[in-house]
């Protein structure tokens, strides 16, 4: 049943969670060290086990894919807001740390692009389709 792969997930996000806060604490750090990574890790291979030994019917299937395709996104962005949030209140240096690297990433996509063209059977390049 699709409730069963929900389940899956809320399992394995109060469990990265709860191992995220340790390691925060572990570490002197008054964070979640993690537990986002360390819940999609854990649902990644739970799912690959019970669908290994036979216990993940489609459904389940369906329900755990379902909630990672929307769990991503929403959890990167709130990861995001954290993180910009923190780095508006760590001052200029913080800002200018997150916003240079991005500039850098962004300027370097079409000198990148240039160097890493699909390249066709008969020896030139394609234009339109990338298979």
């Amino acid at each position: 049943m699709t409730i069963y792969g929900v389940a899956l997930l809320a399992i394995c996000y109060i469990t990265g969670q709860l191992f995220g806060e340790g390691l925060g604490k572990m570490l002197g750090i008054d964070a979640n060290v993690g537990g986002v990574g360390f819940a999609m890790l854990m649902l990644i291979l739970v799912s690959d086990w019970m669908a290994q030994k036979g216990f993940m019917k489609p459904e389940t299937e369906s329900g755990i894919s379902f909630w990672s395709q929307m769990y991503i996104p929403i959890i990167v962005a709130m990861a995001a807001t954290q993180n910009v949030a923190a780095a508006v209140s760590g001052g200029l240096l913080a800002v200018l740390a997150g916003i240079i690297p991005t500039v850098v990433a962004f300027a370097l996509i079409p000198l990148l692009s240039r160097f890493f063209k699909p390249k066709n059977t008969e020896g030139g390049y394609e234009h339109g389709n990338n298979h």
